[in-house]
């Protein structure tokens, strides 16, 4: 489903955002401040798509569409910028979705629905903690982060010395916040009922909360 969305701030990550948002078929307008980043923006992307101006100015993000908009992702790298675009789009023009970076990680407990923020992406703090992750999991590969990096699709090759090898899933007692989500088996895709004997080098599927995501790698990977 295409959808409107106003995008404040044409850096690295307002341009690839927009880029994205317009192969995938919706439109798309983004608000660059800086005159000479707006201009380089422009001769990337499509004609229309940039417009130069402050996107604190209700003015300017009025003249971009926001009252049409399904979305607003203030994505500038200052906080307090987008803190107030997050806050306008919200309760100045209803937009229903409101997205913002979070640029400094101790400016986070700011970003919250009473400021206008649906969702807030702390770049930082979750690069941090999944480099600390992966570190602590052996061969265990995080697949996708989920719910803010408090969850993780994870998967992790059976490995012969590992505790679970050769036991039915109902006797292999998981850690707590963690469900099986399928099994890979020489090709085959396979349910994980609690008759499934893991065999050496199935490739086991999990959705795992980061508290238990250490104990889920001890239990399928080598034993130490």
């Amino acid at each position: 489903m295409s959808m409107n969305v106003v995008v404040v701030g044409g850096g690295k990550v307002g341009a690839h955002l927009a880029s994205l948002l317009l192969a995938g078929g919706h439109e798309v307008k983004v608000v660059e401040v800086r005159p000479e980043e707006a201009e380089r923006l422009s001769r990337e992307l499509p004609g229309n798509v940039v417009m130069a101006g402050s996107g604190t100015d209700p003015a300017v993000l009025e003249a971009a569409g926001i009252r049409r908009a399904a979305v607003a992702a203030a994505v500038t790298g200052a906080d307090e910028t987008n803190l107030v675009v997050t806050s306008l789009a919200r309760f100045e023009f209803n937009v229903p979705r409101t997205i913002a970076r979070v640029k400094n990680p101790r400016n986070a407990w700011m970003f919250t629905s009473e400021m206008g923020v649906d969702v807030a992406l702390n770049q930082a703090d979750l690069l941090a903690h999944l480099v600390a992750e992966e570190m602590s999991l052996g061969d265990m590969m995080t697949l996708l982060k989920l719910r803010k990096g408090r969850y993780s699709l994870v998967e992790e090759k059976v490995h012969p010395e590992s505790p679970a090898a050769g036991k039915a899933l109902r006797e292999i007692r998981l850690p707590e916040d963690c469900v099986l989500v399928a099994i890979l088996r020489k090709g085959q895709l396979l349910a994980p009922g609690g008759e499934i004997v893991l065999h050496p080098a199935d490739e086991v599927l999990a959705v795992v909360h980061a508290s238990g995501a250490g104990r889920l790698a001890a239990l399928l990977g080598r034993h130490r």
